[in-house]
């Protein structure tokens, strides 16, 4: 196949005005097809991604993200820590290793009552790891101190209990049941509110803190024991695949189970990726229509090119240079659309704040940014694709002139 024949019969075929309007019209309208498929294929995933890393450090910052656990309790849990976060092959994976105590339990002020996921913490220690600290208010979690009680809650959890700091709740653990003649008696303490956390997230109305003695008192279990650590990796979306590895890398030392964020949380960022995936195929589909009228506008022009496909064809010209010629065009028009919905696409992302702003719209509220994620491998992924699905829908008709016989075509000429 001669490629620079083609590419020149098939630049001069584009370039020159078509005598038939109508083909010029489906053209510029596949054109466009693929100009805003492109663009909103760009701005949409990014706005996505950004919403699932917003999500992602809302969400699991402030939740357990990995939890190892052991029956018999962690002999020398300061040991485990440095072999997982020093010593083993995946420690660059692994933010933090931390002692940790999770319960589920009752909270009740006077006024409501609420579910809640209480975490015991060691204060020093959770400040390295957890992004929780920072978004708490005039330091409540120095308030954490070791038998004196008192609770860290979410924001909306304390609005929802009506509750301020100072005031007492009472907290009611299934754990450390005690049965009566009147039937089981959960385990159950009054505590001091030091104050609240806010994650921007549904953490605000479900998650308190406490020290992790004072909790595992509350569970009625040795508050000197580590049953549990909780490992913060630096992608939380790592520990489904990291859980077993972990397990089995100390197995010999003791029995080891594992639990990750996605018991409590698996199911939102379910929804979440499935939004995602369901976005992109929607405008996805722009693309594949824009390619449909690449089709319609080649097969056009193959019908309006039939005598001088003919006449190249007496001059010796193959089937695959032929072919070439109509693929170069179809793809002409097709890397026109590519280029400019990328280079809008990429550019409205990169400002898409600062456009919203100018224009005065605020789409999440007033004084909040949609959050934006750019990523270059999704932009691959989306010309690569956008590219093959055009090359693809120009297969047919190039097929189509390659298959003109000359002695048909001429025959009237």
């Amino acid at each position: 196949m001669n490629l620079g024949f083609s590419f020149y019969i098939g630049y001069r075929y584009w370039r020159a005005r078509k005598a038939n309007a109508f083909a010029s019209f489906i053209t510029l309208f596949s054109v466009s097809g693929i100009f805003l498929g492109v663009a909103a294929l760009i701005i949409v995933s990014s706005v996505m991604n950004g919403l699932e890393a917003q999500l992602k450090n809302r969400i699991l910052g402030a939740v357990p993200q990995l939890t190892l656990v052991s029956e018999s309790g962690f002999e020398d849990w300061q040991q485990v820590q440095q072999t997982i976060a020093k010593q083993s092959p995946f420690s660059p994976l692994i933010h933090g290793v931390v002692p940790s105590a999770t319960t589920q339990a009752m909270v009740q002020s006077v006024s409501n009552i609420q579910a809640v996921q209480t975490l015991g913490i060691y204060p020093e220690l959770e400040s390295t790891v957890s992004d929780v600290m920072a978004h708490s208010y005039s330091g409540a979690f120095s308030e954490l101190v070791v038998g004196e009680y008192n609770v860290v809650l979410g924001r909306e959890l304390a609005r929802s209990l009506g509750v301020v700091a100072g005031d007492k709740v009472r907290l009611l653990s299934g754990d450390g049941v005690v049965y009566s003649p009147f039937g089981p008696v959960p385990s159950q303490r009054k505590f001091t509110v030091a104050g609240t956390f806010e994650m921007g997230s549904q953490v605000d109305a479900s998650v308190a803190y406490v020290h992790y003695q004072d909790l595992r008192r509350l569970m009625r279990k040795d508050s000197q024991q580590v049953d549990e650590l909780r490992v913060y990796l630096q992608d939380p979306f790592a520990a489904p695949e990291l859980a077993p590895q972990i397990a089995a890398y100390l197995s010999d030392s003791q029995t080891i189970s594992t639990r990750d964020w996605r018991e409590d949380f698996g199911h939102l960022f379910a929804a979440v990726k499935m939004e995602k995936n369901m976005m992109a195929l929607m405008l996805s589909l722009i693309v594949a229509v824009a390619a449909f009228n690449i089709v319609s506008a080649l097969v056009m022009m193959v019908v309006d090119k039939t005598t001088d496909v003919a006449v190249l064809k007496t001059q010796g010209l193959t089937t695959a240079t032929v072919m070439g010629i109509f693929i170069v065009q179809g793809s002409l028009n097709a890397l026109l659309g590519l280029f400019l919905g990328t280079t809008v696409g990429v550019i409205l992302t990169l400002n898409l704040n600062t456009i919203l702003s100018t224009l005065g719209i605020s789409i999440l509220g007033v004084g909040q940014v949609l959050p934006v994620a750019f990523s270059t491998t999704q932009l691959v992924v989306i010309i690569c694709s956008t590219m093959i699905i055009t090359l693809l829908a120009t297969l047919y008709p190039a097929l189509t002139a390659a298959r003109v016989q000359p002695a048909t075509a001429l025959r009237y000429e």
